[in-house]
């Protein structure tokens, strides 16, 4: 049985900071329905991978596509439209806006006639997302102010949903949280996966990746180290190609940087 195409392909990216080769030909693609996490030791170039899918960054060669149309370099609202919806480690949140506010903020409903905003229109549209990822905030009327760090993580997941993505991409998500806490957020991305997203999952803890990632892929200084179904991988395999203690071998391909 043929496999469908993926909803998001990375090719041949290259990305550098001065001298530093951040990273060096990087593949990675991602399909509905799908939690590819993506892993590996500081400095290995997975956030910096994360900005170029959502166009914040501009490579120096390589494609990004998302369902076969390129994400032009350098352009987040090209990323967006196209259907990449990114959650950064800052989260990006207003401290003295509700749920609702945060979760429209930019992108309100206007009322009838464009006069003031529809505020029922969006508290019922903030609810049907948040059940969709079967989320415990008590009421979307609650203060940022007032909710744990899960629950803003909650909150950045769900803006994720208003524009009906294609790639959801987590950097990070439950750094910093209880164990209750990652328990939940964890919940939400197996959601993500069941209403049909592809998802980038950005993160140290092989725990976290090992429960909810369908596949795992491993950077090593900015390059390609290691391809795992979740499933199968055990955690000493994922930590070996994280140390650098197996290798894949220097891909000669056009991928690559002559």
């Amino acid at each position: 049985m043929t496999r469908p195409q993926p909803v998001l392909s990375v090719r041949g990216v290259h990305k550098s900071f001065g001298h530093v080769q951040a990273l060096d030909g990087v593949d990675l693609d991602v399909h509905a329905h799908e939690v590819v996490a993506l892993v590996g030791d500081n400095a290995a170039g997975k956030s910096t991978l994360a900005k170029v899918v959502a166009g914040v960054l501009a490579p120096e060669a390589g494609t990004v596509t998302v369902d076969g149309n390129p994400v032009p370099p350098g352009s987040p609202a090209s990323a967006r439209a196209l259907g990449v919806a990114t959650v950064f480690q800052d989260l990006a949140l207003a401290e003295n806006l509700d749920v609702v506010q945060n979760l429209f903020l930019g992108q309100e409903i206007s009322g009838k006639g464009g006069l003031g905003l529809d505020e029922g229109a969006m508290e019922n549209r903030a609810r049907e997302i948040l059940e969709s990822l079967t989320s415990r905030i008590p009421s979307v009327r609650t203060p940022l102010s007032a909710l744990s760090a899960g629950q803003r993580q909650t909150v950045a997941i769900a803006r994720t949903q208003l524009g009906s993505p294609k790639v959801v991409v987590l950097d990070e998500p439950t750094a910093s949280l209880s164990v209750a806490q990652t328990a939940e957020v964890l919940t939400h991305i197996q959601s993500l996966r069941d209403l049909g997203h592809g998802v980038i999952l950005i993160s140290h803890s092989l725990s976290d990746v090992l429960a909810v990632a369908d596949r795992v892929e491993v950077l090593r200084h900015g390059r390609n180290n290691g391809s795992f179904t979740a499933a199968e991988a055990s955690h000493e395999a994922v930590v070996a190609a994280i140390t650098g203690a197996t290798r894949l071998p220097r891909r000669t391909t056009p991928s690559s940087r002559p």
